[in-house]
């Protein structure tokens, strides 16, 4: 379906009294901007005049595209665009006005505002049109898509669109392609004959060689826009690139091209050799790259599982560190990913997050805050200034949090045993949310939510007949990754923290085939001097080193569960005098007071 359709408009010739006084008008004016150029023949001026007759319409396609539908139009307002600039001869005149023209265009934040100033020209070069295009796309889109639709209503923007259309041919690679930007960034439909035209303009002049590297930065980019690029045209777009010498390609090719490569791979395309050259080549780049730029080339390194190419990624994560205040939320999001994926762990880039997350974080969207959380929790950083950061935030903006999202806030402060200083409120949303909205929860994340509750002394017996409920049990055995010895571990954990912390406790209990007799043991190695202090505090708490025989005592770190390693000396404090005397220690009890023992006392 057309953008603008050909008989839309009403296309003048010289002969007709008219036209020939207004194309008399455009060249005097073009000659002015040219200085000592001569008049070109009025018959090789095209020009086109159009005003809107009756209203036209315009609809939201799929995928978010915009197509238009016009009316019948007549004469009224007039709107010139001189041809490709590449066959013309630019005076310092001409230059100059360029320049004042981006230097104004710049100034400008409406559509309305560009629109009035573009309505006052009688005359303008592609490259002024298309550069009013993508000014237009910069301050009318946002990441929810258009913000004014109306603009597209507008007669100047329909007559550029018309002459991008039919005058394709004619157009500088600049204007070519900057208009192609523009024109994709404000949602056209790709199959209207508009897009279709600037695109198979484009592909045929990338065949014939006529693109220069910056040419090729630019129509990659526009292509890998689109929600289908053409693969065969990316990788000839990559081909070309090669030809003019990867040492040379700047930061701009150097991220495109990385940007390419994810979509080819994804096709079944084999570029190691390739990915090779440029990861060494980006390597001494680094410096000059920019915060988005960093952000991209990480992402594609974890998208193209690039994990020989440590030096780079070394390289990237200490030059993000400078760039933290300046990352858009998603560029955080991918640098916090890559660093996850690739097992980077940087001090600076931690004390860079604490600095910059307090104060950001209540402009932050969820998803970044969540990932934030994700990063201290798997990589062991008990950061203070951010837990207590998103602890506050928490309390505020629990309510339009998601399900996951809740978990992700929360379930660190379990794992790395932090208590923050609004603990109380903290406690008091979660569980005011989890009344509310608790069979929202999917049953592996509920688990893991009330699990870390219990590791900070936060016991969750409202919501434990739910856990313990068999409904509840087959739920989490029907979804992976069902009932598996971790899952059977947190379970057992929650019996027992509940069944000696909370004896007032009278719901449902955990039947004995979902308990386990020994948790996972640590894929790493034992901590030697960390076993003898807790052999230590459990012969000062129970006095009798019969406690340790094999019938109650199991194999050294079957019973412990650390979840971070020890960053602080540590001083040990047996716990409260609890008489054990009148219980029979079995495995179960001798199990928890280990855990108890390293929780309240090795990891605080």
């Amino acid at each position: 379906m057309a953008l603008i359709s050909r008989k839309s408009f009403q296309l003048y010739s010289s002969s007709t009294p008219a036209s020939r006084s207004a194309l008399m008008t455009l060249i005097k004016r073009f000659n002015c901007m040219s200085g000592q150029r001569k008049p070109q023949n009025c018959s090789s001026v095209a020009m086109r005049m159009l005003c809107v007759k009756d209203k036209p319409q315009y609809t939201f396609c799929r995928k978010k595209h915009v197509q238009l539908q016009m009316q019948t139009l007549s004469v009224n307002e007039t709107v010139h665009l001189y041809g490709d600039t590449r066959n013309c001869i630019k005076s310092n005149n001409v230059w100059k006005d360029e320049q004042l023209f981006f230097k104004k265009l710049d100034n400008l934040c409406t559509s309305k505002e560009i629109f009035y100033f573009l309505s006052s020209l009688e005359v303008m070069s592609d490259t002024m049109a298309s550069g009013a295009l993508q000014r237009i796309s910069e301050v009318e889109v946002d990441d929810n898509g258009l913000k004014n639709p109306g603009l597209l209503e507008n007669d100047v923007f329909r007559a550029l669109c018309f002459q991008f259309e039919f005058e394709s041919s004619r157009l500088s690679n600049t204007g070519l392609l900057n208009a192609l930007q523009a024109l994709i960034k404000l949602r056209i439909d790709p199959q209207s004959t508009l897009m279709t035209s600037l695109l198979l303009e484009s592909e045929e002049r990338l065949g014939r060689g006529q693109l220069t590297a910056e040419n090729l930065c630019a129509l990659g980019e526009s292509l890998l826009e689109l929600e289908s690029p053409n693969c065969a045209t990316l990788e000839q777009i990559v081909n070309h690139m090669q030809e003019r010498g990867i040492e040379r390609w700047s930061p701009r090719g150097i991220v495109m091209v990385y940007k390419i490569l994810q979509v080819t791979v994804r096709e079944g395309k084999q570029w190691q050799n390739l990915l090779n050259r440029l990861n060494s080549v980006t390597l001494h780049t680094v410096s000059q790259l920019s915060p988005n730029f960093a952000s991209v080339i990480l992402n594609s390194l974890v998208v193209l599982h690039q994990t020989r190419a440590v030096p780079l990624v070394t390289a990237l994560c200490k030059h993000s560190v400078k760039h933290i205040p300046y990352f858009t939320d998603h560029e955080l999001v991918n640098v916090l990913e890559a660093f996850l994926y690739f097992g980077q762990k940087v001090q600076v880039f931690t004390e860079a997050l604490e600095r910059h997350v307090p104060r950001s974080i209540h402009t932050m969207p969820p998803q970044t805050v969540s990932k934030v959380m994700q990063y201290c929790c798997k990589k062991m950083i008990l950061s203070k200034p951010i837990f207590d950061a998103v602890a506050e935030h928490f309390v505020s903006s629990a309510d339009r949090l998601t399900t996951d999202q809740i978990a992700a806030y929360i379930i660190p402060f379990g794992t790395l045993n932090y208590l923050p200083p609004s603990a109380s409120s903290l406690f008091r949303k979660l569980e005011a949310v989890l009344h509310t909205r608790l069979r929202h929860f999917q049953p592996h994340t509920l688990l893991n939510l009330l699990h870390s509750c219990i590791l900070i002394q936060r016991y969750p017996i409202n919501f434990l007949p739910k856990i313990f409920s068999p409904y509840f049990l087959q739920k989490l055995q029907a979804q992976p990754p069902g009932l598996n010895r971790v899952v059977m571990s947190q379970l057992t954990q929650l019996f027992l923290t509940v069944t000696l912390e909370c004896p007032f406790y009278e719901g449902p209990k955990l039947l004995s085939k979902y308990r386990v007799k020994a948790y996972p043991t640590p894929h790493s190695s034992p901590d030697v001097h960390l076993f003898k202090r807790v052999k230590t505090g459990l012969l000062y708490l129970l006095k009798k080193r019969i406690y340790f025989a094999s019938e109650v005592s199991t194999p050294y770190f079957y019973v412990v569960e650390l979840p971070c390693v020890l960053m602080v000396k540590i001083d040990f404090v047996p716990i409260a005098t609890i008489c054990w005397e009148k219980k029979l220690l079995n495995r179960d009890i001798f199990s928890y007071l280990v855990m108890k023992l390293c929780r309240f006392h090795f990891l605080r």
